[in-house]
């Protein structure tokens, strides 16, 4: 089976029954089967989860620790024809002390066993009244004899070398140090770090272990699989959730409900290629290794293969149609808010240093020179100029429809802009005769010529005026090339440059629903903020286009970019996860397939893929030399910043 890098793992809370085991071991093993049946390559379970949790003084009974042994081997045989990975909180008597303890079982074998380092012993826990902490026993030992073998022990890295996948566990309170034996597994190789706890909930604490959880991944850019004690563990003092969660780099990815009174698992996946990508980028990890090796020093245990998730298989994690924007409402406006503070103070500080004294930019009625004219307007608020210091120039051409002609004409107008129009059809049908083109071949000379002679005459008023030309080109149309050399492609400030087009909708919905209306409305955005707003809403409602090509006999739009290069929803997926995350061509569209399932079929996304990887790589040349424009988010093609490439790379082997 093809590794594209997922492992899918599970996080499950079962009822128990305080101090029963036999009880106890049989819903667990409900569970590994649910677990088994869902092709989860790891499961994880509460901390002491054979006995439960709270059993106070019960921990030093002879019996009850006898009866957990048989269980725990109970479950071990029980996982000898399974391909799943259980990791199970336990305790064991090891140099007359108790220990807290998790046990990693695989193919009916315990293949290591991790102390807890760290023990609460404060407010309602009293842990170090029946437990000692691991810190000095792994100090001098590194095995322990259980079931008749002699058992890996202390700061171990579980590694299946064939997929190159390593994992750790710390137990409960680890998590919650400011140096975390996470946090150094993670610096020694681990990808995923599992945590069986027993977390009590008291009010806000949810939030805390969400942050908390979210934080550690992200920092160190790991997998983290977290479970907590359920309901039914001893609510003499306190009670426990039961709140599981499965995060990535800073994401979740699955959250549990709290307070649930039956067995219940949870499942997505883990991208250990993604984290591999990531940390392979992040030298700082490197260094932090280097600086903190000293700290701890780490067993590797080999896994026998761990069950991963092939092409062949659906995902329970969710991937975003839109990843360049965020699921929830409330985040998508504090995206843009802050996409377009970014875009106005990175021309603001460009206007005032090149100390121009006109903001020149071009403007066709479409998405992305909408924006740009929107951001200068802004701008131009922030640092005190008139609006009027904005030149906003409309270039009506072969292709133009009187839709967008109108609508250039009224957001100029409506946004106090200093309106020039000039019409370059005369110009460029001279261009045709200069060079010896005939008007009537529609092709690439055709189109070209069009939009050079708008560069031209932007850049022209720019040096009469002392001014700046704003760019309009976002990052899609930078990823896919489409854009003309020297033509549209080229300004003195790019201001959409590392916004894609899925996003430039986004914020100019955004600047409509909140600078135009609503309790956030600045009365002075424009001379009539309704007419603007209707304005607005007509241009997102248009389909793309260069308008390069007359238009059709209705005079309508009969150039439709989408039509030409595909669905720019598709290519903003493609380019996030090929340049955010390094995805491989059968992961991507793996992964798009499972996005997109309810809208193209696998042959559609395949046609467009290829012409994604066809264009992004014959067209880094122009990337090569773009203007300055402020980055914006996690993506960018600077070639001064993220995004440094040969224009003559072969793209062979994602066309295959």
């Amino acid at each position: 089976m093809k590794n594209l890098g997922f492992v899918r793992v599970g996080t499950a809370v079962p009822t128990l029954k305080v101090a029963n085991t036999k009880y106890n071991a049989g819903q667990i093993l409900d569970l590994i089967e649910e677990a088994e049946k869902e092709r989860a390559g790891f499961l994880v379970l509460p901390e002491l989860a054979l006995t439960g949790y709270s059993c106070g003084d019960l921990f030093y009974q002879e019996h009850l620790y006898q009866h957990q042994l048989t269980a725990l081997a109970h479950i071990c045989r029980a996982t000898e024809e399974r391909k799943l990975v259980v990791i199970l909180g336990c305790y064991l008597r090891l140099e007359n002390n108790l220990y807290n303890c998790a046990a990693l079982i695989q193919n009916g074998d315990i293949k290591g066993i991790v102390p807890k380092m760290f023990l609460p012993n404060s407010k309602e826990y009293y842990e170090a009244r029946w437990f000692a902490s691991g810190i000095d026993l792994i100090r001098r030992r590194k095995t322990v004899s259980l079931f008749g073998r002699e058992i890996p022990f202390g700061n171990l890295i579980f590694t299946d070398a064939e997929a190159d996948l390593s994992v750790g566990i710390e137990i409960c309170e680890d998590l919650w140090l400011p140096a975390s034996p996470g946090a150094q597994l993670a610096l020694n190789g681990a990808h995923i770090i599992f945590n069986p706890s027993a977390s009590n909930d008291t009010v806000g604490k949810a939030d805390y272990r969400r942050n908390l959880i979210t934080v550690e991944s992200a920092k160190s850019n790991c997998g983290y699989v977290y479970t907590s004690a359920g309901v039914t563990e001893s609510t003499t003092d306190v009670v426990f959730s039961g709140h599981s969660i499965i995060a990535e780099n800073g994401i979740i990815l699955k959250e549990s409900q709290r307070f649930a009174r039956k067995s219940a698992a949870y499942y997505s996946e883990i991208d250990f290629q993604r984290l591999r990508f990531e940390r392979s980028q992040n030298h700082n990890l490197a260094q932090c290794a280097s600086a903190m090796g000293g700290l701890s020093e780490f067993q590797t245990v080999k896994l026998a293969p761990v069950r991963l998730i092939g092409p062949s298989n659906r995902l329970h994690r969710h991937y975003d149609k839109n990843p360049f924007v965020p699921d929830d409402s409330r985040q998508v406006n504090e995206r843009c808010r802050e996409i377009f503070s970014i875009q106005a103070a990175g021309l603001a500080k460009r206007i005032e240093h090149s100390h121009s004294r006109k903001s020149v930019v071009g403007i066709s009625g479409g998405l992305d020179s909408t924006l740009a004219l929107l951001v200068c307007a802004y701008t131009h608020k922030l640092i005190g100029r008139p609006a009027d210091d904005i030149i906003a120039v409309t270039m009506p051409g072969f292709g133009t429809t009187g839709k967008t002609y109108n609508n250039a004409l009224t957001i100029m107008k409506l946004l106090g802009a200093q309106v020039r129009e000039v019409s370059i059809k005369d110009a460029v049908n001279q261009h045709f005769r200069d060079i010896g083109h005939d008007p009537e071949a529609r092709d690439i000379t055709y189109e070209n010529s069009q939009a050079r002679e708008r560069t031209q005459i932007l850049m022209d008023i720019a040096n009469q005026e002392g001014g700046l030309v704003v760019g309009t080109g976002d990052l899609s149309e930078m990823a896919l090339g489409w854009c003309t050399y020297n033509g549209d492609h080229m300004s003195m400030y790019g201001v959409n440059a590392s916004v894609p087009k899925t996003l430039v909708r986004f914020v100019v919905k955004w600047v409509m629903e909140n600078k135009l209306s609503g309790p956030e409305e600045e009365p002075d955005f424009s001379s009539d903020n309704a007419l603007l707003k209707t304005t607005l809403q007509d241009i997102l409602d248009t389909p793309i286009s260069p308008e390069l090509l007359p238009p059709d006999p209705n005079g309508d739009i009969a150039q439709k970019t989408e039509e030409s290069v595909g669905p720019y929803v598709l290519h903003d997926f493609f380019i996030y996860y090929t340049i955010r995350y390094g995805m491989e061509p059968e992961k991507l569209l793996f992964t798009a397939k499972n996005a997109f399932a309810d809208e193209y079929d696998e042959a559609f996304i395949q046609k467009w893929m290829k012409v994604f990887y066809r264009r992004f790589f014959t067209q880094q040349f122009k990337r090569s030399c773009v203007p300055d424009g402020p980055k914006v988010g996690s993506v960018s093609l600077s070639p001064r910043g993220d995004w440094r490439m040969p224009s003559d790379a072969d793209p062979a082997l994602w066309l295959e």
